[in-house]
């Protein structure tokens, strides 16, 4: 069963769009794209990223992300 976490190799402020991506299976880049314009348009993007970073653990050391091609 796949976990959502904040990602800790995929991150650039606390790892939610990271953690999102790889539980969405899709790029980061989307995740990021499409909450920076949420956040431009409403502070709604940002208070649920604050909130997000917040509730969301951090993957665990021992944690395997698995891919599929």
């Amino acid at each position: 069963m796949k976990k959502l976490y904040r990602s800790k190799s995929d991150r650039k402020l606390a790892g939610v769009c990271g953690g999102l991506a790889e539980y969405l299976n899709i790029d980061p880049t989307i995740i990021r794209v499409i909450w920076a314009v949420t956040s431009l348009f409403a502070l709604v993007g940002i208070i649920a990223y604050v909130v997000c970073a917040v509730i969301i653990p951090e993957e665990p050391e021992d944690y395997v992300t698995v891919t599929e091609n």
